[in-house]
C-alpha cells in the first residue's frame, strides 16, 4: 500500500458507538478502463460490507481478488465507478510515507509534530511505541537499512502515533520470524481489546486466522464469504463429540449410552476446518461456478462447506 512496503494508514477519529460502522462500502463497484474508454477490467463489484468498531476484520483473496483496489477505495486513492466508501461515515484518509533518511525515532517524532502533540507526549510515545513493536535495539537506525520485517513494524508504531480508532493493516506479519508474527498479532488483539477496530489485508492464513473475528473472501471481485471466522470453519455435516471417564464399551456407543456408563460428554459440536482449506474451497468454488456471488446481508456459510 505504501512506499517502502509500509504496514498500516492512520485513521484518526473520536471514539464511535460499537453499534455503528466504522467502515461501510454500498455497492462498490471500479472498473478500469483502456484509453478510449473501454472496459479493461471490472476490478471489484457491487461490494457491500460494513466492519464495526473493535472488531479485527481480515480482507482476503487470491492475487487479482480486488482487496487492493478496495483498500484504495476506502482510502480515497482510487475514485469509485459506482457506489460508495465511506469511514467514520465520512470520505477516508491520510496514507502514511516514510522517509528513509530518518530513524525510528525520528519518523515518530516527525508524525507526532504532524498531530500537534506537544515535545513530553511525543517523547513517551515514542520511546513507548518502539519498545511494543520490538525495534529497540534499531531505533537509531536510518530506515533504510531496515529490513522488510522491521520496516513493518516502524509501519505500524508509526500508524499507532496518535492512538487512532482504526488501523489498516496490509500484510503486517510478512517477512517477520515466528517471534516477530507472534508480537504483531498480540499487539493486534491487545488494539481490539481497547476497542479500536483493525482491517488487515494479507496472504498468511494462519495468522489471520489467529487474530480475526470476521473475514471477508474476494474472488475475481466479487464477494465469495464473509462472516465470523469461527462459524465459518466449522465443518457442518460432521458432530464431533469428546468425552472422558468412559470404559472401552461405551467409547463407540451414542450420548445417552456415554451417560449410562458414567462418562461425562465434554463437548458436542461441528468440527472446524482451518481458514486455510475454506479459502482454497471457496477459490475452488468459484472457478467452478463463476456466477456464484455472496449476499452480504447473509453471513451463514455457503452452502457445501
Amino acid at each position: 500500500m505504501n512506499q517502502g512496503d509500509d504496514a498500516a494508514t492512520r485513521i484518526s477519529e473520536s471514539s464511535q458507538p460499537s453499534s455503528e460502522a466504522v467502515i461501510e462500502t454500498r455497492n462498490l463497484t471500479k472498473v478500469y478502463r483502456d484509453f478510449w474508454g473501454r472496459q479493461k477490467v471490472r476490478a471489484l463489484k457491487s461490494l457491500d460490507l460494513s466492519i464495526k468498531r473493535g472488531e479485527v476484520f481480515g480482507l482476503l483473496g487470491p492475487n487479482g481478488s480486488g482487496k487492493t483496489t478496495t483498500i484504495k477505495l476506502v482510502l480515497g486513492l482510487l475514485f469509485p465507478t459506482s457506489g460508495q466508501a465511506l469511514v467514520f461515515d465520512r470520505d477516508a484518509p491520510e496514507e502514511s510515507y516514510f522517509y528513509r533518511f530518518l530513524n525510528a525515532e525520528e519518523t515518530l517524532d516527525f508524525y507526532g509534530r504532524l498531530f500537534d502533540m506537544s515535545s513530553e507526549v511525543r517523547r513517551e510515545r515514542v520511546s513507548a511505541l518502539i519498545e511494543k513493536v520490538g525495534l529497540t535495539e534499531a531505533r537509531r537506525r536510518q530506515l533504510k537499512e531496515y529490513s522488510k520485517g522491521m520496516t513493518r513494524r516502524i509501519g505500524l508504531a508509526q500508524a499507532l502515533i496518535n492512538d487512532p480508532e482504526l488501523i489498516l493493516l496490509d500484510e503486517p506479519t510478512t517477512g517477520l520470524d515466528p517471534i516477530g508474527k507472534r508480537d504483531i498479532k498480540d499487539l493486534i488483539l491487545q488494539l481490539r481489546d481497547q476497542g479500536k477496530t483493525v482491517v488487515l489485508c494479507s496472504h498468511l492464513l494462519a495468522d489471520v486466522q489467529d487474530v480475526c473475528d470476521r473475514i471477508a473472501i474476494l474472488y475475481q471481485g466479487e464477494l465469495k464469504e464473509l462472516g465470523r471466522v469461527e462459524d465459518l470453519l466449522k465443518v457442518r455435516d460432521v458432530t464431533q463429540i469428546q468425552a472422558s471417564g468412559l470404559t472401552s464399551d461405551a467409547e463407540a456407543e451414542i450420548r445417552s449410552v456415554i451417560e449410562r456408563h458414567g462418562g461425562k460428554v465434554l463437548a458436542m459440536d461441528n468440527p472446524t476446518t482451518t481458514l486455510e482449506d475454506l479459502f482454497l474451497n471457496i477459490v475452488r468454488q468459484s472457478e467452478a461456478r463463476p456466477g456464484m456471488r455472496k449476499v452480504a446481508s447473509d453471513e451463514s456459510p455457503m452452502a457445501g462447506e
